[in-house]
């Protein structure tokens, strides 16, 4: 199994095609009209949650609903995941060789530190049955986590996105939540550095405020001006505007599009578009975001 770059543009392997993670959406295991609502929200993927969102009494029974949804085949083009209870918990061994069996898409793991973990865990996939298309996310949100990410991002092929924990992150830091993050953003450009030098898909933390969608759509700026595929979200009402923030606009579609055909007009020499010289750098950028364009197009409205 090739690790996913999420980077990759042109040069992705044919195998590999660019997967939109704009929304990722957490939805509760326990509820099952949460788990029908899902069916029709337009997020890109889905974590059927195990963990935060569900009871310690109702966590086999939404062990069992998550594994049904994966399965269901009623979500359409939705990547759909399943986050599991932490290693060292009760219902850790349960949850892990059931979602390997049930074969999401991935299977989320909070709290992961080291690659020795990652290791673990995908032994503990295989073991279980994981069919090759699922893969392992890893959530990053503590210290440990932070310093060792790169190790971390390296450790299986099997290992294909990092999932940003800063609800977790800040409070290990001590830190506060504050508008523009700054508190975060030496943790958030560590693992946005690991991520990238290992090819893998890199997703922002929660914004916890529903019902602050200027702050909301703000941090979903910040996210995607610093370099994440997408948001993990909380409430369907976000998917819209994560959605649109790592989307790339319809101006940027065209400028790379005029771009593109600015640098193979040319052939050889000074190439310039709109008064800015081109080199094969903004020719790679630019079908990347040809790339990004059409594989969100792709998804229609399911």
């Amino acid at each position: 199994m090739a690790a996913h770059d999420s980077t990759a543009g042109a040069d992705a392997s044919t195998e590999e095609k660019f997967r939109p993670r704009r929304s990722v959406l957490y939805m509760p295991s326990s509820n099952e009209r949460a788990l029908e609502k899902a069916k029709t929200i337009a997020a890109d993927g889905i974590i059927f949650d195990l963990e935060d969102a569900v009871a310690p009494d109702a966590k086999p029974e939404a062990r069992d609903a998550a594994c049904a949804a994966v399965q269901s085949g009623e979500y359409g083009r939705r990547e759909l995941t399943i986050r599991v209870n932490g290693i060292g918990t009760e219902w850790h061994e349960a949850d892990l060789a059931a979602a390997a069996q049930a074969g999401p898409d991935a299977i989320v793991v909070p709290k992961v530190n080291s690659a020795e973990e990652v290791a673990q865990l995908v032994a503990a996939m295989e073991a279980a049955g994981a069919p090759d298309h699922t893969t392992l996310w890893a959530m990053i949100e503590t210290p440990i986590a932070i310093l060792d990410a790169l190790p971390i991002a390296r450790a299986s092929e099997r290992l294909t996105a990092f999932v940003m924990g800063t609800n977790d992150l800040v409070k290990e830091l001590y830190a506060e939540h504050v508008p523009g993050r700054e508190p975060l953003l030496p943790s958030l450009h560590q693992a946005l550095l690991a991520a990238r030098a290992a090819g893998i898909a890199i997703i922002d933390g929660v914004y916890n405020d529903v019902k602050d969608t200027d702050g909301f759509l703000a941090e979903c700026r910040q996210g995607a001006q610093l370099g994440f595929d997408g948001k993990t979200l909380i409430h369907p009402g976000q998917v819209e505007g994560a959605n649109t923030a790592f989307a790339p606009s319809e101006e940027a579609v065209a400028d790379a599009r005029g771009l593109i055909e600015a640098w193979e007009a040319a052939g050889t020499g000074v190439v310039t578009h709109n008064g800015k010289m081109v080199e094969n750098l903004h020719v790679d950028s630019a079908r990347r975001t040809l790339t990004m364009a059409e594989a969100i197009a792709a998804l229609g409205d399911d």
